[in-house]
């Protein structure tokens, strides 16, 4: 993931990147710095200056990554089993959209 992780945000404007420990790299968090964005990736714990991330905007990820785990509960979506782009779009909206649900059910 590391070394596509560039050209995959070459792709979109420079902005705000938040990852996890699994993206520490120099080389991908100056890659975002040369592009004008900011990177908030925290270090693993065997390097030895380790950079800290703002912990509001790692519950922000944290929120996003939980998101997409509830999504995987979706055989259909996990599996990519619909074929064409439009079909696999619209199976995505209704998943969110029954968590989504399952979520204001929840809340008194």
């Amino acid at each position: 993931d590391k070394t596509i992780a560039p050209q995959l945000l070459g792709a979109l404007p420079p902005g705000c990147v938040i990852a996890d420990r699994g993206y520490d790299s120099m080389a991908l968090v100056n890659f975002v710095r040369d592009r004008g964005g900011e990177a908030h990736i925290p270090t693993q714990s065997r390097v030895r200056i380790q950079r800290s991330v703002p912990p509001s905007l790692y519950r922000q990820r944290n929120l996003v990554e939980r998101f997409f785990c509830k999504l995987k509960q979706f055989r259909r979506i996990a599996t990519r089993f619909e074929k064409h782009a439009d079909n696999f779009m619209a199976a995505l909206a209704l998943a969110s959209a029954r968590i989504w649900m399952r979520a204001i059910e929840s809340t008194p």
